[in-house]
């Protein structure tokens, strides 16, 4: 149990929370803006942890002068109250927030952008790892009304269905005439997911006729009374709607479920981030950012209904589609819940990767398997020659190997699957980058 206890703190370093933070005088301790995703009700969630952690008393929130807007406030033993503000308007208006000075943190559904990346040069790399931070990791589920009867839609059906050229159920063999569709703002982090992991990579704009909403929960709500409607929504808004399978090039149908987000297998997944500009010197924007990243951060995050970055080892059913060496893997060992992932266009560990590096070593040492009990295993995308994307594959996974030699695990065996079971199309870099994958696997 001391064991576990000194792996979570060295995974989990909590020190910039743990020393009381300095209440300020006047106007908030801390200005978060951006997505509605984290937005309405995580991020609030998620300062509140903090909050509570640092003492104060009486934590509760309360809206603020616009829609989406919130307060969350607590009083010192000493009765002096603190507030931190969290404003909710789409991840675009985080980023244009840091340029302007009027938010210390921002929340995003996506990934910055290369343009607001220049924009925001003068507060230093925003892509560095101690910047660009993954909170948690979401799913975008496609909902229908309840009594629709269609359970799967590939992502080049919804493209289609989303820029108009498909435009009654009839046409997908289902029912029940028009099509209505239901979309996030311009605005909005989870529009701009689905934009470049649906619309875009076909080169399709979303039709006019789209009801657009700021909020998440209305949206939802909205699909789930109407038999003709279709959505895009983060996975805690499904709410009473019904999400599908959706398959992407080659993939399996896949459903939004946990054990599939949280490896990003799902094709619409996606991750959750807070940007800290590396000139910050709000010590409550760096001490939310590290509770976030702690155990009891991490279990806020489940709490609401996202996909927390806790490593679990799962059992994988081998199915004939499988290679037979992948499946004889399946039978004997469990796959952990984490897939390692590369800057785009190189063998290098993205800034999610790294942090899952740790995460993985505490596994892997709280569970007594430091001694040949790991297994890694590589893919990536379609190639001209199988034989250099097999290679490819493996030169990947001993990528991670270098990482967690350096903390003393001795691995059982790297392999290397090259382009065979992808989990997304090859046909744009988004898809190519997601099958680009180390799994690891444990005995």
């Amino acid at each position: 149990m001391i064991l576990r206890v000194l792996l979570l703190l060295t995974l989990f370093p909590l020190s910039a929370v743990s020393a009381p933070l300095p209440i300020p005088d006047q106007g908030p301790a801390l200005r978060i803006q951006g997505s509605n995703t984290i937005g309405a009700a995580l991020g609030p969630a998620l300062v509140k942890g903090l909050m509570e952690q640092q003492g104060l008393q009486g934590v509760h929130a309360e809206p603020a002068e616009g829609a989406n807007e919130q307060r969350v406030i607590g009083k010192t033993r000493q009765g002096k109250t603190l507030t931190i503000e969290v404003d909710a308007h789409g991840s675009s208006t985080g980023f244009a927030a840091l340029h302007k000075a009027s938010a210390d943190l921002a929340a995003a559904s996506r990934p910055i952008k290369d343009s607001e990346l220049v924009d925001l040069e003068p507060l230093g790399d925003l892509k560095s790892p101690e910047a660009e931070q993954v909170i948690a990791i979401d799913g975008l589920a496609i909902i229908l009304n309840p009594r629709n009867p269609l359970n799967t839609l590939n992502t080049e059906q919804l493209a289609q269905i989303f820029n108009g050229e498909i435009s009654t159920w009839e046409a997908l063999g289902g029912i029940g005439g028009a099509i209505h569709l239901y979309a996030r703002d311009d605005r909005s982090g989870t529009y701009d997911t689905f934009k470049d992991l649906v619309l875009s990579r076909r080169g399709k704009p979303l039709a006019a006729s789209a009801k657009r909403f700021e909020a998440s929960e209305q949206l939802s709500d909205a699909v789930s009374q109407d038999p003709q409607g279709i959505g895009f929504i983060g996975l805690p808004y499904v709410r009473q709607a019904k999400a599908v399978a959706i398959v992407d090039g080659d993939s399996q149908p896949m459903l939004p479920l946990n054990s599939l987000i949280a490896t990003e297998d799902y094709p619409l997944s996606r991750r959750l981030f807070f940007y800290l500009p590396p000139t910050s010197h709000n010590p409550w924007a760096k001490a939310l950012v590290d509770f976030t990243q702690s155990s009891k951060g991490q279990a806020i995050v489940a709490a609401n209904g996202f996909i927390a970055q806790r490593v679990q080892a799962i059992s994988v059913e081998p199915r004939p589609s499988m290679p037979e060496d992948y499946q004889a893997i399946a039978r004997e060992a469990q796959r952990l819940t984490v897939n390692f992932r590369f800057e785009e266009g190189s063998a290098s560990l993205d800034n999610k990767a790294r942090q899952d590096v740790q995460r993985v070593v505490a596994y892997i040492k709280g569970h007594g398997k430091l001694d040949k009990q790991v297994t890694l295993v590589g893919f990536g995308d379609i190639k001209n020659d199988p034989e250099r994307a097999a290679l490819l594959s493996k030169l990947r996974a001993m990528a991670v190997r270098r990482e967690l030699v350096k903390s003393g695990v001795v691995l059982r065996d790297i392999r290397g699957f090259g382009a065979q079971m992808p989990v997304a199309a090859n046909t744009a870099d988004e898809g190519r980058i997601k099958n680009r994958r180390v799994e690891v696997w444990v005995y």
